[in-house]
């Protein structure tokens, strides 16, 4: 079966001084949703933004808000990033005590629901989650900087989970994160991912490169 491949560029790559110019011009050059890394300098090695930022940049795009929450506690934030414009918010289990009620929060402020598996955690972590979310993400770099190396073995895991997938017959999203390239994206495109994040191969050359920096992670380059 073929699917269509969502791009979600990474706006961690992008020039910070401009964040809203920046999602303009991605959105105009193709992207379909625009990923946002939240990272906390707890559970992740880094700070980035918070619900403030991802509220003023909500008027730039209509594009869903793909919202990646690398922060621990999770739940009482849940709240902010859903009323500052998020459309999808993926957490990981080893970020809060109870990874089906927090879960279960997002669903009930009306937003789709992603589970984040980090390369040591293993695909079997959703066999009671993944008739309840949206979209699993694996990571295949350790969260909390860009820039960093596939880690191949993550390509198994992603074959794992769309046999999950397939066999709930829900439409769930398979998204892909770390290390996303030209020379990546097919395979794990051919592992089964239907989503790749990616922020430097999106953003590398500026603005007037980036139509064609997404067409290539799509195989059209």
């Amino acid at each position: 079966m073929t699917r269509p491949v969502r791009i979600a560029p990474s706006i961690l790559s992008a020039d910070f001084s401009k964040l809203g110019a920046e999602i303009e011009a991605v959105d105009a050059a193709g992207a379909d949703w625009i990923h946002v890394d939240v990272m906390d300098g707890h559970y992740v090695p880094n700070i980035t933004i918070g619900p403030v930022v991802v509220k003023g940049l909500r008027p730039h795009t209509p594009k869903p808000f793909d919202v990646h929450l690398m922060i621990s506690p999770i739940d009482v934030f849940l709240d902010a990033f859903a009323e500052a414009g998020a459309d999808t918010l993926t957490v990981h289990p080893e970020a809060g005590p109870h990874i089906h009620r927090t879960v279960q929060r997002i669903k009930g402020l009306g937003k789709r629901a992603g589970v984040a598996l980090n390369p040591g955690t293993p695909a079997k972590m959703l066999d009671y989650l993944i008739d309840d979310i949206d979209l699993v993400l694996v990571m295949s770099v350790n969260p909390g900087f860009g820039g960093q190396r596939f880690i191949d073995s993550q390509l198994r895991k992603i074959e794992s989970v769309r046999k999950m997938i397939d066999r709930t017959g829900r439409a769930i999203d398979l998204e892909v994160d770390g290390g996303i390239d030209s020379e990546t994206a097919p395979r794990a495109i051919a592992a089964g991912a239907d989503a790749l994040v990616a922020g430097t191969a999106t953003f590398k050359g500026g603005p007037d490169h980036y139509a064609a920096n997404i067409a290539a992670l799509r195989g059209h380059g």
